[in-house]
């Protein structure tokens, strides 16, 4: 855009900010201002306005007979129609269904004595008619004056206009709130993906893709919620502001708490915290709540997202894929009333038993390489390199094996599956598997090639623990600033003693990617993280 044109638009927009600004101060100064009104008692949503009248017309016209129109010329044919739509009219209006709805003005059309709008609720829109006769002669044109925006409060009754639409007829009109800002073009709508995530109420007005988006997502979490809550499991709230940020191989935030003049975290993960619940006795608990990791942001990755995390006592990671496995099956159903998916036009099916395969087993099918005949740290080197696998001389066989899973397995993870049986190197918080001590229980679930949940039967002795702590505190000696400390307190709850438990990550924001059909995290996250606009 020339400087030029730029210089001659901004003006007219400002015009028309002040011409609104002006609508607001003359209402304000007639005793009618919207600002001043609290409350207005909404009867219907525009949905089920549709709803209701369908049902109630369909009852009150079941024993009308349609004209027929066979052999009719087309004037007789129009005339026939037009007295069957004033018939059916007069039937409806004896019996009308009053309602009272209230919502942002996306469109009018004014015509003299009469006038048409559409209002935008919840639930969707609906038209709505507005007549100088119905309203009074001052509401007429006060509602002529107003702007695409404004906020309105209708009662009225319900009827079906000539080409089969359902409306309003408008019998009160009360302008509850006046919008002094533009909203975009209405035939472009709203496009542009940054003023869409910076500007989300303006995203949710134009796009009811977006809106539904999030509906969805609510509706997601009330699922899970409802699941677990039928397996007997207790939702519960621990610590964002820690001491020491656990549980997971991320970089925190830190932060200082000014009133104990003490450096703290804001936690990566939700583990440490919930595992001292299953020590106190509490055997199946979960929490859905913000973590943070001060890492990068891309198309799957924000600083602040949204987890669930769940335990249960006395229970393995087989249990755990079970549950899993069951609950996506479950919040599918529930949400989208199928198990079958497609996700950017790949088809996934949550209705089938889910595949599980051991990550060696993986390895062997997709890069071709026999993990089982690895025995020294020198033939995972040579491996590697003769694959292309980069490394770093700090990395043990085990952190050798997850490079090639990375490299060579997880794009081809499309349809559920459980990647089994992990190296112990990088799992700190797991239990060996007692046959191959080598390997721990833990499994990650795959859809799309995503990691969607991390799960473990978790490591409950207390000894070995401690070791594996001091093993993260040497790395992060080495430089590693995502390894974890000791936290102390935690040690001494596993001394007290945690029953055998099987404990699971979900990473919800992927999931709702994934039962929306969303292609970035962003249009999950109804505020995510942006750079700031340097005023």
């Amino acid at each position: 855009m020339g400087q030029n044109q730029k210089n001659t638009q901004e003006p007219d927009m400002n015009q028309l900010r002040k011409v609104r600004r002006e609508k607001l101060a003359e209402l304000q100064q007639n005793g009618r201002d919207p600002f001043q009104i609290t409350k207005f008692n909404q009867t219907h949503h525009s949905l089920e306005v549709k709803d209701l009248y369908e049902a109630h017309e369909a009852e009150i016209l079941k024993d009308h007979q349609q004209p027929n129109v066979e052999g009719m010329d087309e004037e007789q044919a129009k005339e026939a129609l037009k007295n069957d739509y004033e018939e059916r009219r007069s039937i409806m209006d004896a019996s009308p269904i009053h309602v009272a709805i209230a919502g942002r003005m996306m469109f009018k059309r004014v015509m003299g004595k009469a006038s048409f709008c559409n209002i935008q609720d919840l639930q969707g829109n609906i038209q709505v008619y507005v007549a100088r006769d119905a309203i009074g002669t001052d509401a007429y044109a006060d509602f002529k004056k107003s702007d695409i925006g404004d906020i309105f409060g209708l009662e009225g009754f319900a009827f079906r206009t000539r080409t089969g639409e359902i409306s309003i007829h408008a019998e009160k009109m009360t302008l509850l709130s006046k919008s002094l800002q533009m909203l975009p073009e209405k035939f472009h709508g709203l496009t542009d993906t940054d003023t869409r995530y910076r500007q989300r109420y303006v995203d949710l007005i134009m796009n009811a893709d977006s809106k539904d988006t999030f509906i969805k997502r609510s509706k997601i979490l009330a699922a899970i919620r409802k699941y677990l809550s039928g397996e007997g499991f207790m939702e519960v709230e621990t610590p964002m502001l820690v001491a020491n940020a656990g549980g997971a191989a991320a970089r925190p935030f830190e932060t200082h708490f000014n009133a104990l003049n003490e450096d703290l975290k804001l936690r990566i993960s939700l583990e440490l915290y919930l595992k001292r619940l299953i020590v106190g006795g509490l055997e199946k608990v979960y929490e859905i709540g913000r973590v943070f990791r001060n890492e990068g942001l891309d198309t799957r990755h924000n600083p602040e997202f949204t987890l669930m995390e769940l335990y249960q006592a006395y229970t393995d990671y087989h249990g755990m894929m079970d549950l899993t496995e069951n609950m996506y099956r479950f919040v599918a159903q529930e949400v989208l009333g199928t198990t079958q998916i497609v996700y950017k036009g790949i088809p996934m099916d949550l209705g089938k038993p889910f595949e599980r395969i051991t990550m060696v087993d993986a390895v062997k099918k997709y890069a071709g390489v026999d993990w089982n005949e690895v025995e020294t740290l020198e033939q995972a080197r040579k491996l590697a390199k003769e694959h292309n696998v980069e490394f770093e001389e700090r990395h043990k066989k085990g952190d050798i094996l997850n490079l090639f899973f990375e490299e060579f397995v997880e794009e081809h993870l499309l349809q559920p599956t459980f990647v089994m049986d992990h190296p112990v190197e990088i799992s700190p918080l797991t239990k060996k598997k007692p046959e191959n001590p080598e390997y721990v229980e833990r499994f990650e679930f795959f859809m799309n090639g995503w990691e969607m949940a991390n799960a473990y039967s978790e490591l409950n002795d207390p000894i070995d623990q401690r070791e594996r702590f001091k093993a993260q505190e040497e790395l992060l000696a080495q430089g590693d600033d995502e390894a974890n400390t000791t936290d102390e307190d935690f040690m001494n709850a596993l001394e007290i003693g945690m029953p055998p438990t099987g404990g699971i990550g979900f990473g919800i924001d992927r999931m709702c990617m994934l039962l929306t059909g969303a292609e970035a995290i962003r249009d999950v996250l109804l505020f995510p993280t942006m750079k700031s606009i340097d005023k």
